[in-house]
């Protein structure tokens, strides 16, 4: 038997998923009407946390954060069985991962931290990726029941708190991503560029495909022979800023970059490959 502490829209979409694979599934959540909600697709929701652990062999959680994940447990501790595996799906810091992978160990449980990429779509659907590190022992026990969760099971290696470090690795991108996406939409409108033009446009031309090797380029450290100036990007960059600024268009994302840009201008390295601003000093 699994339990299920945390039935928002992600663990609303996981207990679903478990349900149509035969798992029987208790559930809990703080806001007691969302577990009881899943009552109707065979999950047994309890109001009492302890209770709702009660004789599972693995408790999942997704939660909102590390303080949530460490009083969901604190509470829950109780109806704890020794041995029983906790699997942690939420996005927390990588100190809190360790901490808590220790902790539990030590107490006689086993913690494994299990963030995703995943939608409550793809939680529904066992699609997505979902990432795991620390003890490969428990990591290979678990494998085939975590693998059935999402389309691709992330095996990160020994390092407690990795996997946890890649989640928000990963979400810096989707933020920075997302702001940059932003400005492009505000710069857009204000050019007189349509929404099902951009999207006509990047079902064309598509800049994601050449993200790992930008990635390469920048943590390579060479920077000569380059593809785009340093100085002709920013000479860009400062259109993109100034058409907006004409038409009292904000843009977030790009000034930053633009000061960034600059700096290493100062340094020398106009003529260098515009990458050379990811350099780690």
């Amino acid at each position: 038997m699994k339990a299920f502490l945390g039935t928002g829209l992600l663990g609303h979409g996981f207990v679903r998923a478990m349900i149509s694979k035969g798992e029987t599934v208790q559930v809990w959540n703080r806001t007691a009407s969302k577990a009881k909600d899943l009552e109707q697709y065979g999950a047994k929701a309890l109001e009492d946390i302890a209770a709702a652990v009660s004789n599972a062999e693995i408790v999942h959680l997704a939660l909102k954060d590390d303080a949530t994940v460490d009083v969901a447990l604190s509470e829950a501790e109780p109806g704890l069985a020794k041995g029983t595996i906790i699997v942690d799906h939420t996005t927390t810091s990588v100190e809190g991962a360790k901490k808590r992978t220790a902790e539990w160990q030590s107490k006689g449980f086993l913690y494994q931290h299990a963030p995703v990429f995943m939608g409550p779509q793809n939680a529904l659907e066992s699609t997505g990726f979902m990432l795991v590190s620390g003890d490969q022992r428990l990591v290979k026990k678990l494998e085939p029941q975590l693998s059935a969760l999402t389309g691709k099971l992330i095996n990160l290696g020994e390092e407690p708190g990795k996997a946890a470090a890649m989640k928000l690795t990963g979400n810096l991108f989707l933020v920075a991503f997302t702001g940059a996406i932003a400005d492009m939409i505000s710069f857009a409108h204000a050019s007189g560029i349509s929404v099902s033009e951009l999207l006509q446009l990047f079902s064309e031309w598509n800049p994601a495909s050449a993200l790992p090797a930008r990635l390469k380029r920048m943590t390579a450290d060479d920077f000569s022979n380059p593809s785009w100036r340093l100085d002709m990007a920013r000479k860009d960059t400062g259109l993109f800023m100034q058409e907006a600024a004409s038409k009292n268009i904000p843009l977030t994302v790009i000034p930053p970059v633009a000061d960034l840009m600059d700096k290493w201008i100062k340094k020398g390295h106009g003529p260098d490959d515009w990458s050379i601003i990811g350099k780690i000093e």
